[in-house]
């Protein structure tokens, strides 16, 4: 481990950096970082399967894939001979749910799908896994900046904290993040938790449910303040703008707060304020660590 220099640098990076106080620190508010997981904190290996016709025949595809064309699979395009298949065990999301310990023993695993692929993409250079909001979220989790992690996978809040802990095992991150709440929206305790009694809510309706949540949660554990912030990261198209009308919600009913909405979807890195009349937006390039603090 010592001779790789990439975790070195990284380690390196924050004993030298101080802790910054919060923007509004000085005004009683806070700053909440909202981050979906994969593509936006780190590209994992995870495939997601879809299903032939007429075949059965299974096609693996990528999270980015996935993420650009769900919405017409079966339909049109480069999927429209395959479909989805919803069953958590063998169906198209079977690698982003947990498996009971004797099957993950007979696949010849130690640990969670979700931890053995952070664990492996470690082993890579930064660019192959590091995702677009990676800076952000490790400014945030140096500087303990309350976080929540809102993910369309299925695991358990307990195996996604387990995966991001093997980021500070591996010197990746200096310390655990300050978690404000964790949702993965496709865990069926998670769905309970947000309403979805009947299991129908599809994963950006469940994300706008957390996100909601999320903000009741900061304002139960931190008080309400007019100064707080808040800001979400995704790159599914759908999610973004269901998002977005989430937070022009919660805008209407906070007017004194800030929201703000990063689209990382396609390589673009967009930051969006939401406010009452219209919508602010900026296209950044090196200016991650500063995502929720300035427009």
């Amino acid at each position: 481990m010592e001779n790789n220099p990439t975790k070195k640098g990284q380690l390196e990076l924050g004993l030298q950096r101080a802790r910054e106080k919060d923007r509004n620190h000085h005004l009683g508010g806070r700053s909440f970082y909202f981050f979906d997981f994969d593509d936006n904190i780190a590209f994992l290996p995870t495939p997601l399967v879809l299903f032939h016709k007429e075949t059965n025949k299974e096609l693996h595809i990528t999270s980015g894939e996935w993420a650009r064309a769900h919405s017409i699979i079966g339909i049109s395009g480069a999927y429209q001979d395959y479909e989805i298949r919803f069953d958590d065990r063998a169906g198209t999301f079977r690698y982003f749910r947990d498996h009971e310990i004797n099957e993950l023993q007979r696949l010849g695993h130690d640990h969670q799908i979700f931890v053995k692929h952070v664990k492996d993409v470690l082993q890579l250079p930064d660019f192959d896994w590091k995702g677009p909001s990676w800076e952000c979220f490790y400014h945030a989790t140096f500087n303990q900046r309350p976080i929540s992690v809102i993910t369309a996978r299925g695991h358990s809040a307990e195996t996604l904290k387990q995966g991001i802990r093997a980021f500070v095992e591996h010197q990746i991150l200096p310390l655990e993040p300050n978690y404000l709440s964790l949702f993965p929206v496709s865990h069926s305790e998670t769905r309970l938790e947000l309403g979805d009694h009947d299991l129908k809510m599809n994963t950006a309706e469940l994300k706008q449910r957390a996100i909601r949540a999320s903000v009741e949660k900061a304002i139960e554990v931190y008080g309400y303040n007019d100064h707080h912030r808040f800001g979400m990261s995704d790159d599914d198209p759908k999610n973004l703008q269901l998002i977005y009308d989430e937070m022009k919600r919660l805008k209407n009913d906070y007017p004194q707060m800030s929201f703000f909405l990063i689209e990382t979807h396609n390589g673009n890195f967009i930051k969006h304020e939401i406010t009452l009349s219209t919508t602010q937006s900026i296209v950044l390039a090196h200016h991650q660590l500063n995502l929720f603090e300035t427009l």
